[in-house]
C-alpha cells in the first residue's frame, strides 16, 4: 500500500493484535490520509540492525559512556506509558559524537526495548535511521564536537489513534497498545573554528507503543516520520 509521498511495503502484524486488520479495513487510511508514512504500516527497508545491550538502567538518562572505554547507552524502561514513550522520545534524540560510539551504537539502545517478538525490530531500526546522522554526517560532525539532546514540551495520544481504537474491532489492536505525539525542541551544541555554537529546532513525531496487559513494561514499535506526526 502507498501513503502519502512515500513507497511502502507490507508490514508484519502486532503480536496478538492483528493491526494490519485494522488496515486493511481501510481505518488508519482514512486517518493517516495525507499526513505520510507510518511505522505498523510498512515493512522494513533493512534487515541490517545490531544486536542490543541487555539490562537497562533503571536511570531516566542514557548511562554516559566513558572517553577511553565507550558503553553503549541503555534506555530506561517503564510500566507507564506516558513515560515510556518520554524516555524513548528522549534517548532517541540524545547522542554525542565524542563519546566514541557510532550511530548504530545509539539504535541498538533503543531497540533494546523494540518488539519482544522481533516482529518489528527491522521497522523500527528503519525508522530509527531516519533520525540519526548517517556514517559520513556522524565523523563530520565530530569534528566540530556536535552533541544533541530533546527538551519536551508536551506528550499527547493523538486524536487520530483514539478514533482509530474506537472504530477497530475485537482482537484488530493488541491490548496496551498506543500512539504517543511528542512535540519539543532539539538542541544542538558544538565547536565552530573553536568556538562554541549552539542551535536549537522544533520537532515532533509518534511513537507507537505496546505495554500492559500484553507486556508488563512498554516496548516501542515504530515512529511516524519526523516532523509528520499524528494529529
Amino acid at each position: 500500500m502507498h501513503l502519502t509521498g512515500m513507497k511502502t511495503s507490507p508490514s508484519p502484524s502486532f503480536p496478538h493484535g492483528r493491526l494490519i486488520a485494522l488496515i486493511a479495513a481501510g481505518l488508519v487510511l482514512l486517518i493517516l490520509a495525507g499526513v505520510g508514512m507510518y511505522g505498523l504500516i510498512l515493512g522494513p527497508r533493512t534487515t541490517n540492525t545490531r544486536t542490543p545491550d541487555p539490562a537497562p538502567s533503571p536511570s531516566h538518562t542514557l548511562t554516559p559512556p566513558g572517553p577511553s572505554s565507550p558503553r553503549l547507552p541503555v534506555m530506561p524502561r517503564s510500566a507507564d506509558p506516558e513515560t515510556f514513550a518520554r524516555n524513548a522520545a528522549e534517548a532517541i534524540f540524545a547522542w554525542d559524537t565524542t563519546s566514541g560510539l557510532m550511530p548504530l551504537d545509539y539504535t541498538a539502545a533503543i531497540l533494546d526495548v523494540g518488539d519482544p517478538s522481533g516482529t518489528e525490530q527491522a521497522g523500527l531500526a528503519s525508522d530509527l535511521a531516519m533520525y540519526l546522522p548517517t556514517r559520513e554526517a556522524w565523523i563530520e560532525l565530530r569534528k566540530h564536537e556536535t552533541r544533541q539532546h530533546l527538551v519536551i514540551d508536551r506528550a499527547v495520544i493523538p486524536e487520530a489513534w483514539a478514533d482509530a481504537v474506537a472504530q477497530a474491532q475485537p482482537g484488530q489492536i493488541a491490548s496496551g497498545t498506543a500512539a504517543y505525539t511528542i512535540e519539543g525542541t532539539r538542541h544542538r551544541d558544538g565547536l565552530w573554528n573553536g568556538d562554541p555554537v549552539s542551535s536549537e529546532h522544533a520537532v515532533s513525531f509518534t511513537a507507537f507503543i505496546v505495554c500492559a496487559p500484553t507486556h508488563p513494561t512498554c516496548h516501542l514499535l515504530r515512529l511516524s516520520q519526523l516532523d509528520n506526526p499524528l494529529r
